[in-house]
């Protein structure tokens, strides 16, 4: 499996929410803010600004896509001189309040698609955490992506039979073509690393079998590089050492399958690369605070 693949199915938790809302000037919502998750904004029809808390309002129009990689409250409104309603929305489990169905009579100001990805704790992936609080993205400059947008607009206006199966799998689709996108265009970070050959060999060598002994030797032959230099070379792009990230990503897994799962604690050891029960548990209280039966069992 890719590193992109790898990352979204074992973080992404939960249903992503959505709902196709119409706007009618003059209008204005407060969106609270949703730790651990993955908002998003898809502008249908016309135009609205966004309002990211501490920052400048952002002009949107027809065919942007916004990601808010952080979770962070803001606004959406038709103009930043419209004040606010006083009830605050939370995207992941609401339509915003004062909202409209897109079937309404009267012709909208705008359209919009909002919703949220949940993500599973302990924390988001460096890849998504060296994110910008605010990706803004032209669907039309991604085939793709746009085609995911139109999809997904479809199913919400006119559901059919299936729209139920359909419309997750389509919210899937627009993170993935976002972050896609987004991750085509920096330099730096995790688009850097998964763009540089020798660090997305490595990368995708422990995403591929992260239970393989593997030791900073052995991924820097594998990459046609000498240790020092690969090190050196993964600990910039990726943003810490290859073992210690190897480790981490070890016990993420590892706390995927003891929350799904009813695998006993030496299966789940084995599976991410510990031959003894009490390394795993060791290692896996050192990342995530607890020893993995208390983490089974916790709400």
């Amino acid at each position: 499996m890719d590193v992109l693949s790898d990352v979204l199915s074992v973080l992404r938790h939960g249903r992503p929410r959505s709902a196709l809302v119409t706007w009618h000037a003059p209008w204005a919502q407060q969106f609270a803010p949703v730790p651990g998750a993955v908002g998003f904004r898809v502008i249908v029809r016309g135009n609205c600004v966004l309002v990211p808390a501490g920052a400048a309002p952002l002009r949107l129009g027809a065919g942007d896509v916004v990601l808010l990689p952080h979770g962070r409250g803001h606004v959406l409104a038709d103009s930043p001189a419209t004040p606010p309603a006083a009830h605050l929305c939370d995207p992941a489990t609401a339509d915003p309040p004062g909202s409209r169905a897109v079937d309404d009579a009267t012709e909208p100001s705008t359209v919009t698609l909002c919703g949220a990805y949940e993500l599973a704790p302990p924390g988001h992936h460096p890849l998504l955490r060296d994110l910008p609080d605010v990706i803004r993205l032209n669907a039309g400059g991604h085939p793709e992506l746009k085609a995911a947008v139109d999809l997904l607009g479809t199913e919400l206006t006119l559901p059919k039979p299936g729209a139920d199966a359909a419309v997750p799998a389509l919210l899937d689709l627009l993170l993935l073509y976002a972050l896609r996108a987004w991750l085509d265009v920096p330099d730096t970070g995790w688009a850097a690393a998964l763009r540089d050959p020798a660090v997305a060999a490595a990368l995708h060598a422990v995403h591929q079998d992260p239970a393989h002994p593997w030791t900073v030797a052995s991924l820097a032959m594998l990459t046609g590089l000498s240790r020092a230099p690969f090190a050196r070379r993964f600990s910039e792009l990726v943003g810490q050492p290859p073992v210690r990230y190897l480790t981490w990503w070890r016990m993420t897994i590892a706390a995927r399958m003891l929350r799904e799962s009813d695998a006993a604690l030496d299966v789940i050891a084995g599976a991410v690369g510990y031959q003894s029960q009490f390394a795993f548990a060791v290692a896996f209280k050192r990342q995530h605070g607890v020893a993995p039966g208390r983490y089974r069992k916790s709400p």
